[in-house]
């Protein structure tokens, strides 16, 4: 067997013990909910008559919260049980789906009843997230970590896939109603999980900043005045600041430039994860010894480039195949940058360290989300989004040569295995 291929079997070998094996099921069915729900929302705004601006705004009231309290959701991380911080808010956040099939069931529903409910989801997903993604590093070894978080990322697209197949069967036989209720009952399996099988955690030392000040979100400085964890950390807000509206402006894209339908919008979405799956799998193939700049720099620019591309396509047969290799490069840059962040910062700042990365990818997609909704009012969805990845490819190619001749003392760069 290939070096890849040993590499791959024994991550793989992660999903055969219990706790990790365990919390991926779950996380994979919870996830499949939350897909579907994404293929829906947007298609109901547009079905009640809501314009490309709403539906920016839908967006950015789901991703706003995560700037205002993505760093309170660290400190939780940091400082709380992870297991009492999932439950609530998520507890909080199944309560959205149950109201919007109540709504809609009652045909009381209108966009802006949406955008609220997806306002309250955002908040709990800002404080909780930072939790739930340092959940991995505590399940897995030191040396297992970047495996574990690209394990984690394939069921994330794995979810990608299944969930908008699942959503266009519902959509085309009992509504969008079908798919929020799917969506609610997803929480079942991962809030008991996490009351189960998830660690105790127990509050740590606080810790002090290069000042010597001794502060909640004292750990924060220390990881942005870090040259390589700073470039990580620009690199994927770039990305989702200006590529990230590519599947916001999906249904759009599909019901106004190619005159698709429901199905045809879902399929899309789901090529996007099947993109996304391929990219966590190769990072799981190609072992240790890769320079982790460079891949989450090389693919950014990449996504910036297939945005351009999609953007201008006038053929609907063409779009899946440019949204799997969007999804694709997506996901291996991001997967690069948080592995980066996470096998090279402190254990005690893991939870600091992840609401960063949150800040910067669903903090940077809910604000150019709303501003590309204004530009796609200006100037069309076709221009709007082209413009984005002409911006996205120019700032990469900034940021990655910058990031790429930074000193690396001490620091670990590679995909996977143990840090150097």
């Amino acid at each position: 067997m290939s070096t890849s291929g040993n590499t791959l079997a024994e991550s793989l070998n992660l999903l055969a013990t219990r706790r990790f094996g365990t919390f991926w099921i779950a996380s994979l069915l919870s996830n499949i909910g939350t897909w579907a729900q994404q293929v829906a929302q947007p298609w109901l705004l547009l079905s009640l008559g809501a314009s490309p601006f709403l539906i920016g705004l839908d967006a950015f009231a789901l991703g706003a919260p995560i700037w205002l309290l993505t760093l309170v959701g660290g400190a939780l991380a940091d400082h709380a049980d992870r297991r009492r911080v999932i439950t609530l808010f998520q507890s909080i956040q199944m309560l959205c789906p149950i109201l919007l099939v109540i709504l809609l069931l009652t045909a009381a529903i209108q966009p802006w009843m949406v955008i609220v409910l997806s306002l309250i989801v955002g908040v709990t997903d800002a404080l909780s997230m930072p939790s739930f993604q340092s959940i991995v590093p505590s399940l897995v070894k030191h040396e297992q970590i970047a495996e574990g978080l690209a394990l984690n990322s394939t069921q994330f697209n794995l979810s990608r896939i299944l969930g908008p197949a699942i959503a266009g069967i519902l959509m085309v036989s009992i509504g969008a109603v079908g798919c929020f209720a799917v969506n609610a009952v997803s929480y079942l399996p991962f809030i008991a999980v996490a009351l189960w099988i998830l660690p105790h955690t127990k509050m740590p030392a606080a810790v002090t900043n290069k000042s010597g000040s001794n502060t909640l979100f004292s750990g924060v400085g220390n990881i942005i005045i870090d040259p390589l964890l700073r470039g990580a950390l620009l690199t994927v807000l770039t990305s989702s600041f200006l590529c990230g509206p590519l599947i916001v402006f999906c249904p759009v894209l599909v019901k106004d430039a190619l005159h698709g339908d429901a199905r045809q919008f879902s399929m899309a979405l789901g090529a996007f994860g099947v993109g996304g799956l391929l990219g966590a799998i190769a990072l799981l193939s190609i072992g240790t010894g890769h320079d982790l700049r460079r891949l989450s720099s090389w693919f950014a620019a990449g996504y910036g480039a297939i945005l351009v591309c999609a953007a201008l396509n006038q053929w609907y047969w063409l779009l899946p195949i440019l949204l799997v290799l969007a999804g694709l490069s997506m996901n291996a840059s991001n997967i690069s940058a948080n592995s980066l962040l996470q096998v090279s910062a402190s254990p005690l700042l893991r939870g600091q360290s992840v609401s960063l990365y949150m800040l910067a990818m669903r903090g940077g997609l809910s604000v150019g989300s709303l501003l590309t909704g204004l530009s796609v009012h200006l100037m069309g969805v076709r221009y709007a989004l082209a413009l984005n990845g002409a911006l996205a490819l120019v700032a990469h190619i900034a940021i990655g040569r910058k990031w790429l001749i930074s000193a690396l003392p001490g620091s670990s760069a590679h995909v996977a295995g143990t840090p150097s």
